[in-house]
Parts: C-alpha cells; structure tokens; sequence
C-alpha cells in the first residue's frame, strides 16, 4: 500500500529570475525578465516567469520548464538562489517557492510568452511595475546576490556581448553596484588578472579613436580557479 501522509503536504513551485544588462553608454541599464500573468491569482499582473513543480520533475527541470514555457527562453545557466516560504505568500494556499537566478546577454535572447502569460518583457529594476506575490522580495534578494558576487566571481561577463571595451565593462559594474569606478584602478586590477584577451579589433562606426575590443578567457579563468585565484572588484 501507499504511505499515507497524517499532515498536509504544502505546494511547491519554482520562480526564475532572469537579469539581462541593456549596454548602451548612453542608457546602461540592469533589467529583469517579467511575465504578464494569465491566469488568477492576479491575472493581468506582472509576475516572475515560474509555477507548480511536476511530481516527476527536479527543481531545476522544472524552472527551465517554467522558463521555456512563459518567456521562450532555453539553455539558460540557472544558479539556486533561496527558498521562500512565509505562510500568506499566496492566496492559494501554503506554497513553498525555491528561487533561481540567471544572466543573459538580453540582446541575443528573443522572448515568446505562452501557456498562462500574456506576455514576456524587460523592466528596469529601477522601474518595476506593481509584482504580484512576493515577486518584489524575492528580486530584492536576487539583486543584492548579484551585487555581492560580481564582486568576487567574474559572472559579469555574462550580460556582455563576447566583444566589448573595457568602458563597456566598467560600466557594466557601476550599473550592477550602483557606484562610481575610479577608471585608472578599475583598469589596472582587471588588466592584472589577465583575462581580457584583445581581440585585435575595435568599434565600429566611430571615427575617432575607436576602442579596442576584448574578449573574456574563460578557459584561462577556470585553469587560475584550480590553483585557489581570486577575483575581486
């Protein structure tokens, strides 16, 4: 016989929190991917792309489901972030959430709502609109993850086309940490590391004193990673 369970069982779901960079000098910007809900609860609310886990499914398959099925968005590199579980935070009833987060180059991803979203599209996190659950918390939380380990892992480099300046790249990180960069510092520390390899190109479409392009060696990162490397901002 099956076991029968003498407590109730609370629903568990997963939630995706996908930040893509908008790297344009004259607006750089961190963004998050958002889904307009069609179905209740808050149906016609904006919401993170996510839902119910299958009984069959791990976690992590279930959040690239959810993923893939609301936003069009695969082979993306999810990273757990934290579980939510306050006891209201849907109306449903008790339901659990385990979070992940991702980076994306947002220029390179094409978006495709279906199944039970309207919709799939970019907000600045600067500018959300109104969330439904407790979406707002649970971005809240993945931000300041990011911002903390941009500092210590070179992840950064995921929001980046393969080629970019060293501008690009700086800017990149006063976007993410919301502060001022010295550019003389910035430059020495990220050119001692030795992970930048020239591209030997540089922009196009500037006439003047176009800037060199580089690329990220991540072979070279995950070699200096073995022998305990640090990387810090």
């Amino acid at each position: 016989m099956p076991y029968t369970y003498t407590h109730p069982r609370p629903a568990l779901t997963v939630d995706c929190i996908i930040f893509g960079y908008d790297h344009r000098l004259d607006e750089a910007d961190l963004k998050i991917l958002l889904i307009e809900r069609d179905i209740e609860p808050f149906r016609g609310k904006w919401a993170l792309p996510g839902g119910f886990v299958r009984m069959e499914e791990t976690l992590e398959a279930a959040a690239k489901r959810e993923l893939r099925e609301e936003t069009g968005l695969s082979n993306v590199y999810l990273e757990q972030l934290y579980t939510f579980g306050t006891p209201e935070r849907d109306p449903r009833g008790r339901v659990i959430s385990v979070s992940y987060f991702a980076l994306v180059n947002l220029r390179s991803e094409e978006l495709a709502a279906g199944t039970d979203a309207r919709s799939a599209q970019w907000f600045s996190f600067k500018d959300m609109p109104a969330l439904a659950f407790d979406h707002k918390t649970i971005i809240e939380t993945a931000v300041e993850r990011l911002r903390g380990k941009v500092r210590y892992q070179p992840i950064g480099f995921e929001l980046l086309p393969d080629k970019f300046t060293l501008t690009e790249l700086q800017t990149l990180y006063e976007t993410v940490l919301e502060t001022s960069l010295d550019k003389r510092n910035f430059r020495k520390k990220i050119e001692s590391y030795e992970l930048l390899r020239d591209t030997g190109e540089t922009q196009r479409g500037k006439a003047h004193r176009a800037a060199r392009l580089y690329t990220f060696d991540h072979k070279r990162y995950k070699q200096l990673e073995k022998y305990g490397f640090l990387f810090e901002i």
